[in-house]
């Protein structure tokens, strides 16, 4: 039996109870009220309070509500820890001489684990030296039907995931990464306007998928009665913006890709775009640093940042960028070119048993990279320069034949953001399209389609310009360790 299925088996009983309770207090008529006469919250009182001696009455009365995490009944005096939904708690203590026998046992007999408590009283501290709130009197703020689980047992990822709700009630560090990457959002967007960038939103549902190679999520539009697609990625539209006039943009949204999900890929994921006037694939790879870099000193306040486990990612220095064609000769010990005949690549795959079934010579390029180099590069590096028949929104190489400049960033061993210098020539961009429609009749359900409107927004000019894409969620989990479901609230579970 799972963790979830020993979770619910015990619910039927303990939820008959307490809709029993919820029926008493509704008769009293206070079960869930609109509002309560808060005054302050938790934090505040424990900030104005930190170092109070045992047994000191304070002589200032507050107003609080928390959620009641544990519970502790004894004849005349009942204690409960109350917690604010930023983790912070507080003792409550109700005592018969405070608030009456009536009230006491209505303590007694309504109130469980989980409930949401108002207590309104004196700050003052316990015999034990504990802050607490001697409560003058007390009332059900939300009455709740389902028990928490046990609070002394460790919470498995699965069941973390599917009642993240759950998770963020009993656990602290759901909570910290809430606020983490809250936190990171906001230093993303300060770097972007000390660089003088605009946000801006493009559309999420499309007419055709376009700025990268991924199969599409599929929906019908009534209203238009024509075939929608959730989008894949902003590229082709935020590169329109740059056509417009707004030479540096960003957009931070949702992509969706109908593909795989694991560790590493989630099928719907934040994604961060953008965009830079007459920039290129090194100028938006520093930024990219920056970005990184200023968000993990914002948040952690250094750029060595430690995980749980107790292993370290250091972000600092300038990182490396090293070229694909170059670190796949250097480690498979063969050379690897962009005029290597593909017979040699199959060759070189089947010797490693890989199976690659693709017509593009830069396929069995970059799944041979994958397999030799990949999961060596722990440290951040900008891998560089890559095959022309797999990037075709890329520009070529201004001094190499055969190759594009494109770079993706790996850091602890999984593509982290990928940069280009833009192809702004709409003849070339054409091509490109027309190839990828080849590829889409041959059966490649990641091809891109011919986009005729961004065509025509090219064809009224691009300046020359370096565009980037960096998934949040991966962002997260290098600056965390965990895992992308940790790293997203509420992941997509089946």
């Amino acid at each position: 039996m799972s963790e979830a299925e020993e979770f619910e088996a015990d619910l039927p009983e303990q939820i008959a109870v307490r809709l029993a309770k919820r029926e008493q207090i509704l008769e009293s008529g206070e079960a869930y009220p609109v509002s309560l006469p808060i005054s302050h919250t938790i934090a505040e009182v424990k900030a104005k309070y930190p170092n109070l001696e045992a047994d000191v009455a304070t002589g200032e009365s507050v107003g609080i509500a928390g959620r009641i995490m544990f519970l502790r009944n004894t004849g005349k005096l009942c204690f409960a820890a109350l917690q604010a939904g930023d983790g912070e708690r507080i003792q409550a203590m109700i005592s018969l001489d405070k608030v009456g026998e009536e009230r006491l046992d209505q303590w007694k007999s309504w109130v469980d684990l989980g409930d949401h408590i108002f207590v309104a009283g004196e700050v003052i501290s316990s015999k034990r030296g504990e802050l607490s709130i001697l409560a003058d009197n007390w009332q059900m703020a939300a009455k709740t039907i389902r028990p928490l689980p046990n609070l002394h047992n460790e919470l498995g990822e699965e069941f973390r995931v599917r009642h993240r709700y759950i998770d963020l009630i009993v656990r602290d560090r759901a909570r910290e990464v809430v606020q983490i990457r809250a936190q990171v959002m906001k230093s993303l967007r300060n770097t972007f306007d000390q660089e003088r960038f605009t946000e801006v939103e493009t559309p999420m549902l499309q007419t055709i998928h376009g700025g990268a190679s991924a199969r599409p999520f599929k929906t019908h539009s009534n209203a238009f009665d024509t075939e929608l697609f959730l989008r894949i990625a902003p590229e082709l539209f935020l590169k329109r913006a740059v056509v417009g006039g707004i030479d540096r943009v960003f957009e931070i949204n949702r992509n969706f890709r109908n593909e795989g999900a694991d560790r590493t890929h989630s099928p719907e994921f934040a994604m961060l775009e953008a965009y830079q006037a007459y920039g290129d694939y090194n100028s938006i790879a520093d930024l990219t640093q920056r970005l990184i870099q200023n968000a993990a000193q914002d948040v952690f306040g250094t750029q060595v940042v430690k995980f749980e486990d107790g292993t370290e990612n250091d972000l600092s220095g300038n990182w490396p960028r090293i070229s694909m064609f170059e670190s796949l000769s250097e480690a498979s010990g063969v050379l690897v070119t962009p005029e290597t005949d593909i017979e040699i690549l199959k060759k070189l795959a089947k010797s490693v048993d890989i199976e690659i079934d693709h017509p593009l010579h830069g396929k069995y390029v970059e799944e041979l990279w994958e397999h030799f180099v990949k999961a060596k590069l722990e440290k951040p590096t900008f891998v560089i320069d890559f095959p022309v028949d797999t990037s075709p929104l890329t520009r070529n190489h201004r001094s190499k034949e055969g190759v594009v400049e494109k770079w993706d960033l790996y850091i602890r061993g999984y593509e982290q953001a990928t940069g280009y210098s833009e192809l702004v020539d709409p003849v070339i961009q054409r091509e490109r399209f027309i190839e990828q429609v080849t590829l889409a009749a041959a059966g490649d359900p990641e091809a891109m389609k011919l986009d005729e409107e961004f065509l025509k927004a090219l064809e009224f000019g691009m300046p020359p310009s370096g565009g980037m894409g960096m998934g949040i969620d991966r962002l997260l989990m290098s600056l965390t360790g965990l895992g992308i479901r940790e790293t997203i609230m509420f992941p997509l579970v089946k």
